[in-house]
């Protein structure tokens, strides 16, 4: 059986310590901030990106470029075996699609896995991939399995300010500036393809309250077959907002007793960039 090697990106919020501990490769994911290029968690930290974007710097997100993955692929490549590479979704970045197109040129030994997934969800696949690995799995069937099991997850991300979708061009200035004087929180929710609104409340306790019953949704409808066989999984994220994340932790804790918890991470540094600090996040998945 070739040796599989597991590649992702730093959209996992899979650290490069981590990444070491792992076993598995971390492609850095990088930024460009005031016209200087970074790349997360190499020479940016989560710290520093907050404060850039507190200071009210340019930031924008990048892909790597094409030569980083490639260097990458051959470098694992050469003492032959197979690679699984774990991207985030399509519908939030380009690099799945230009990954995909330069596995084209490795002859089947790389194999892109596009199942929609980012940040606590995209991280379990990896956790997935890893596990079939250890079970002897080839990269492609461990690509098929991870495929089969894309549209099994959930996010909702509450909002602490409106500020950043409108820098973003995500929202007009004249409803941002109606939300922020009527003081609305959105709740937003990514279902695979792209981040999307869920519903408008008024405070972060009621914000909460609705990822909660979006939750239970979730596991008594599309989920429900998942969840009586005990493969859900429930996990918090959150963008510079550790504290409230413990707190939103232990209630979902007491609201879903039966499914296992299994993290609390830092929202991917590039939805973080649309949407600011102190937002928290709730998601709902499945694990293989």
């Amino acid at each position: 059986m070739a040796d599989v090697k597991i590649v992702t990106d730093s959209n996992s919020g899979i650290t490069q310590k981590e990444a070491e501990e792992l076993g598995i490769t971390v492609l850095p994911m990088p930024f460009v901030i005031n016209g200087e290029e970074f790349f997360e968690d190499i020479n940016l930290t989560q710290p520093q990106f907050y404060e850039h974007l507190k200071n009210d710097a340019d930031v924008h997100t990048s892909q790597p470029a094409v030569g980083s993955v490639t260097e990458l692929w051959d470098k694992l490549l050469e003492d032959g075996g197979e690679i699984v590479h774990i991207p985030m979704s399509s519908g939030l970045s380009e690099s799945c699609h230009t990954a995909e197109a330069l596995a084209r040129d490795y002859n089947g030994r790389v194999q892109v896995v596009d199942n929609q997934r980012i940040s606590i969800t995209q991280r379990l696949s990896v956790m997935d991939a890893i596990k079939l690995k250890n079970e002897g799995k080839s990269a492609k069937e461990i690509k098929d399995a991870l495929l089969a099991n894309k549209f099994e997850s959930s996010i909702y991300i509450t909002l602490n300010t409106l500020k950043y979708l409108k820098k973003g061009g995500r929202l007009t200035p004249a409803a941002a500036l109606i939300g922020t004087i009527l003081k609305i929180k959105p709740v937003l929710t990514i279902q695979g393809f792209k981040l999307d609104a869920f519903k408008k409340v008024q405070t972060m306790k009621k914000a909460k309250e609705v990822m909660i019953e979006a939750i239970r949704d979730d596991l008594t409808t599309r989920f429900a077959e998942f969840a009586q066989k005990g493969e859900m999984r429930i996990f918090v994220a959150h963008t510079d907002n550790d504290e409230e994340a413990k707190l939103f932790a232990e209630e979902l804790k007491e609201n879903f007793p039966d499914i296992p918890f299994l993290y609390i991470n830092p929202l991917s540094l590039s939805v973080s960039c649309h949407i600011g600090p102190g937002a928290l996040a709730c998601a709902v998945a499945r694990a293989l």
